[in-house]
């Protein structure tokens, strides 16, 4: 446990801004932060941080809350490893009791396969100080020409060639045999257990916060009948579509070169870095996916793919950069030479010579694709047309007119077909992805609108005997008016001697009535606001975007971030609001308004649907009894509907 003083120390020390930025390039809007979500494709930015506020806010997923929340959304971090993870930043002194076998086996799922994943990362890096690490593993290294601080960066290690070295390590420490198993670190056969990586040098994978999520191990054995590389399985904590090798070693310098550079494998990385390089990552051998790239566009829109000289490789990445272009972004692309890759390339030259070469002979994606596929195709006419329409595919994904009539006009020189005929295609395709899409958002037109009324009735009364019924939208209404505007002072014609807060005024028309929210989140914070009044206590953003339990957090900085739409009760020509609170003493007492006749209408169903079988058992004291209560709500059904312009709820 974390005592609740280091709590508010982590709280108060953490710099929002600076914590999601290290997953996310933000840049200055106003008195906020924008920048791409991280947690939806999008390509306008419409994820906000608040410095003062010390909330973020994505508007293109609805996901919000404090820098706690963040790391828990982003990075699928308990609440405790989210305030350790700030701790560890920030320098701030956590002090816990080491964990034992059985508290380990206590926790959960995900929580054991990060511990054992960490365990792991440790214990291979130190075997590179043992006798038969140093001999095979470091020797490895040293080879390639890793120096200590490079080794150190990535966490490099060795697992011993003894089968079940690492797993019966692993269990003298408490790590259960599950979830060895689980994340991939050991096999289970038939009653036997084995190392995974066994005899392999170790390259650990990271999360963008830098915790150890799976492994690739490679061979050193030149039997053909091994892998050569071997990567950790999919499991909880580590899905190879959604990763790329050295990104967490790599996402600052990305963002601040505003680039990025994308190899094929572990050792392009580390030889890149090692050359001074640092803003490149890997796809480790995987085909290339829209989350991979996604990743990439959160820390910059510009990248540059780095190929040997296997043709039939890139030829086949095609699909893959398609999807880059697809996303919106700027790619470039460079051919090694010969017999060269990334790894030898870098060892053999400076940074800056390295970064010469790239700069001189990177080409744009559009023309190395036109050139590598009409090599083919220089003399056959069938092969030739097949090309054009696989080029013009490539234009039709880019989603900015303008870039996209630039590559036509290259494409057009250099395929050597008239530049209308291109542009022409290019717009066939495009109408013809976009037919679907056209379609969801035809235009719906707003009712005539008119201003507001400026009196409401007094609030009817509610009988004792109405039960609380589901109602999520009248009561998500009435939370947003208390939580926005609880502060400020109701305007009432009906009340104009009384001064009363609006949310002195909500809490008094539920409580009049008898009334319960049956959301438990919204029961919440109408307790505390209630306990917050009653002590005399002001009501704060701070209170709720901090609240203990993260569904009110979560709510809270919807609330105070979104720009929220009354139901469907405000779409009408005589109660028409451009804005909430605008005329919050006619939009507060119409939305419990709305909320009162809701439960009425209800409870009326239900009491008719009892009449019915109360008829057929002719029971006339029950009988009058209902028949009573009927006519009792049917009254308040009149007044209430009287006050919503004489209309029932359109739901």
């Amino acid at each position: 446990m974390i005592d609740q003083q280091t709590i508010n120390q982590i709280f108060e020390t953490a710099d929002i801004v600076e914590v999601i930025s290290d997953f996310v390039s933000l840049k200055k809007s106003g008195a906020n932060y924008k920048g791409l979500s991280p947690f939806s494709n999008e390509k306008t930015p419409s994820f906000m941080v608040s410095p003062a506020k010390g909330i973020f806010k994505d508007f293109s997923s609805g996901k919000g809350g404090n820098v706690v929340g963040f790391l828990m959304e982003h990075e699928k971090l308990s609440y405790p490893e989210a305030l350790r993870y700030l701790a560890n930043k920030y320098n701030i002194p956590v002090e816990e009791k080491e964990l034992s076998a059985e508290e380990i086996q206590q926790k959960n799922e995900r929580e054991s396969l990060m511990a054992v994943s960490d365990f792991a990362g440790k214990y291979f890096s130190k075997q590179l100080e043992s006798d038969e690490g140093r001999a095979i593993g470091l020797s490895y290294f040293r080879k390639r020409g890793f120096r200590d601080d490079i080794l150190k960066k990535f966490q490099l290690g060795y697992s011993p060639e003894e089968r079940t070295a690492f797993t019966k390590e692993a269990g003298k420490n408490g790590y259960k045999q599950t979830y060895l198993v689980k994340t991939g670190l050991s096999i289970e056969r038939e009653n036997y257990v084995f190392d995974r990586f066994a005899g392999r040098v170790i390259f650990p994978i990271h999360s963008l916060s830098g915790n150890v999520i799976g492994f690739g191990g490679r061979t050193l054995k030149s039997d053909k009948n091994i892998a050569k590389y071997l990567n950790s399985p999919e499991s909880d904590i580590y899905h190879k579509s959604r990763v790329l090798y050295g990104l967490f070693q790599a996402k600052k310098t990305i963002v601040s070169k505003e680039h990025c550079f994308l190899v094929e494998g572990y050792t392009d990385v580390i030889a890149m870095h090692q050359a001074g390089i640092e803003n490149v990552v890997a796809s480790s051998g995987t085909a290339l996916t829209t989350e991979q790239i996604r990743l990439i566009k959160r820390f910059s829109g510009d990248i540059t793919i780095l190929y040997d000289g296997d043709e039939a490789g890139i030829k086949a990445s095609f699909r893959g950069i398609d999807m880059i272009l697809e996303e919106g972004m700027n790619v470039k692309v460079l051919m090694f030479p010969d017999g060269e890759d990334p790894d030898s390339f870098a060892q053999s030259r400076s940074s800056s010579e390295f970064l010469e070469f790239i700069q001189s002979n990177e080409k744009d994606f559009i023309s190395f694709k036109t050139e590598t596929l009409l090599t083919d195709a220089q003399h056959d006419p069938i092969k030739r047309a097949r090309v054009i329409t696989d080029i013009v595919k490539s234009v039709a994904v880019i989603p900015d007119g303008i870039m996209r009539s630039v590559f036509l006009k290259d494409s057009s020189l250099l395929l050597g077909v008239e530049e209308q005929v291109l542009y022409n295609e290019v717009n066939k395709i495009r109408r013809l992805k976009q037919e679907q899409k056209w379609r969801r958002e035809q235009t719906w037109r707003k009712d005539q609108q008119e201003q507001p009324q400026t009196t409401v009735p007094q609030q009817p009364v509610v009988p004792g005997f109405v039960e609380n019924v589901f109602s999520e939208v009248e009561e998500r209404e009435i939370i947003y008016f208390l939580l926005k505007f609880g502060n400020q002072i109701l305007h009432l014609r009906s009340e104009e001697n009384t001064q009363i807060s609006v949310a002195q005024y909500i809490i008094r028309e539920i409580q009049n009535d008898e009334l319960e929210f049956t959301n438990l989140i919204y029961k919440q914070i109408f307790e505390d606001v209630k306990n917050l009044i009653e002590r005399g206590e002001e009501m704060t953003e701070r209170f709720f975007i901090y609240h203990d339990q993260s569904g009110v957090r979560e709510l809270a900085v919807d609330v105070f971030t979104s720009r929220y739409e009354l139901s469907k009760v405000w779409k009408r020509k005589e109660a028409y609001v451009e804005m909430p609170g605008e005329n919050l003493g006619f939009e507060v007492p119409k939305s419990l308004l709305s909320y009162k006749m809701m439960v009425v209408e209800k409870a009326l169903s239900q009491l008719r649907k009892n009449l019915e079988g109360v008829e057929k058992s002719s029971n006339l004291e029950k009988l009058n009894h209902l028949i009573i209560r009927i006519q009792s709500l049917d009254q308040v059904k009149k007044a209430l509907s009287s006050g919503l312009g004489g209309r029932t709820i359109i739901r």
